[in-house]
């Protein structure tokens, strides 16, 4: 069976039920999405108590713990959605870029499925995937806009004109919002995974209190470096702890020492979200687009929401953000994804493929190659 007769409801009309499987890092998604119906069932579980040991993840433990998890959240999500195996018309998963072997328990058990099934399996770029995924959002936004991917991993700025026809405007050049997060927290002793605990410990700071780097600021591009950042936010811990006020702070009590880190994660995110403000509003600018969708991880942290929110409207734009429950990694995104691959090529003539049963997965994949590679559904690389 082809994509496009998978998606095809037998009177023109186009319908396809897709279940979604990522499985690119640290956290097992697994989605059932219906090009008629929306979102009908979604589950996902964190590895993040398991890394928290080693303070990030190690990617062998990451791939066995995706193998436990892959079978029995889709039968789960197949109860919540009341549907059977046989309903599947179409089967995505994340081909890339993330863990690789973390990504092949995706991929294997994705095409084995399609194959048993005898259904088409498609690979979806993950980066592609958070993306649309504000199109899970109501009211969703329309093509064109740009769009802020800010996730562990990734700091971009693109123009999205449609399905596969992306532009990258602007790219980090070190570390990723998240990372900077992430390594920051540590520094400030909130563990791992510490983006969420420093958002949280943020908001009882002063985020005027220390005036740290916005990198890259006036930079007259589009590009992000938060290395720079994470390493003043490193000095001024040093230095805090070692001063004479940080050591009377101390002797007062922990509360002055909690008011201390607080304020310094205040002007760390407040640091990170100006950046992030200015250029989405210079990528608007730029191309002259007025619509700016928030993805990734970091497009969950309130400040940033605000800030991003308030500067757009003052120029006449809007922003769209997905639910939270979808920033970070998860199955409902390559599900959506999958569902419009398939719409877009329903009216291609193809064979099924299905005699081929090899796959690939792509631990680095850059997404503007995602147009030229997945217009010509299937091919053998991507279909079981």
């Amino acid at each position: 069976m082809s994509i496009a007769s998978a998606c095809d409801g037998g009177r023109g009309q186009p319908e396809c039920l897709v279940l979604g499987i990522e499985t690119s890092c640290d956290e097992t998604g697994i989605a059932l999405y219906h090009s008629h119906r929306g979102l009908l069932a979604h589950k996902l579980y964190s590895q993040g108590a398991l890394h928290a040991e080693y303070g990030g993840v190690v990617p062998e433990l990451a791939s066995r713990d995706h193998i436990q998890r892959v079978l029995p959240l889709t039968l789960a999500t197949l109860r919540d959605a009341s549907c059977a195996l046989n309903d599947i018309g179409l089967i995505a998963y994340t081909e890339g870029p993330g863990l690789a072997g973390a990504l092949l328990v995706g991929a294997s058990v994705a095409c084995g499925l399609a194959y048993a099934l005898g259904i088409p399996a498609i690979g979806i770029h993950h980066l592609e995937g958070h993306l649309l995924s504000a199109l899970l959002s109501s009211p969703a936004p329309d093509f064109p806009f740009v769009a802020l991917l800010v996730s562990g991993g990734h700091s971009q700025l693109m123009k999205v004109a449609a399905i596969g026809d992306y532009t990258l405007l602007g790219d980090t050049v070190d570390d990723a919002a998240g990372e900077a997060f992430d390594k920051t927290a540590q520094l400030l002793g909130l563990g791992y995974p510490g983006g969420p605990a420093l958002a949280k410990l943020a908001e009882s700071g002063n985020g005027q209190r220390f005036k740290l780097p916005r990198p890259m600021l006036n930079s007259n591009d589009l590009n992000f470096s938060f290395s720079g950042l994470k390493t003043a936010v490193a000095m001024l811990v040093r230095n805090q702890r070692d001063s004479e006020a940080s050591r009377a702070s101390e002797a007062r009590g922990v509360r002055a020492d909690a008011t201390l880190l607080a304020d310094i994660a205040a002007s760390f995110e407040a640091a990170i979200a100006e950046v992030l403000v200015a250029k989405s509003v210079a990528a608007l600018e730029q191309t002259g687009l007025r619509r700016l969708v928030v993805a990734g991880g970091v497009g969950a942290n309130r400040r940033l929401r605000a800030s991003l929110s308030a500067a757009v409207k003052r120029r006449g734009g809007e922003v769209y953000y997905p639910p939270l429950e979808f920033c970070t990694d998860n199955g409902a995104m390559i599900a959506l994804a999958g569902a419009m691959r398939a719409l877009k090529v329903r009216d291609q003539a193809s064979e099924s493929g299905m005699e081929n049963l090899r796959f690939t997965v792509k631990p680095r994949w850059d997404l503007q190659e995602t147009g030229d590679q997945q217009r010509a559904f299937p091919r053998p690389a991507i279909l079981c």
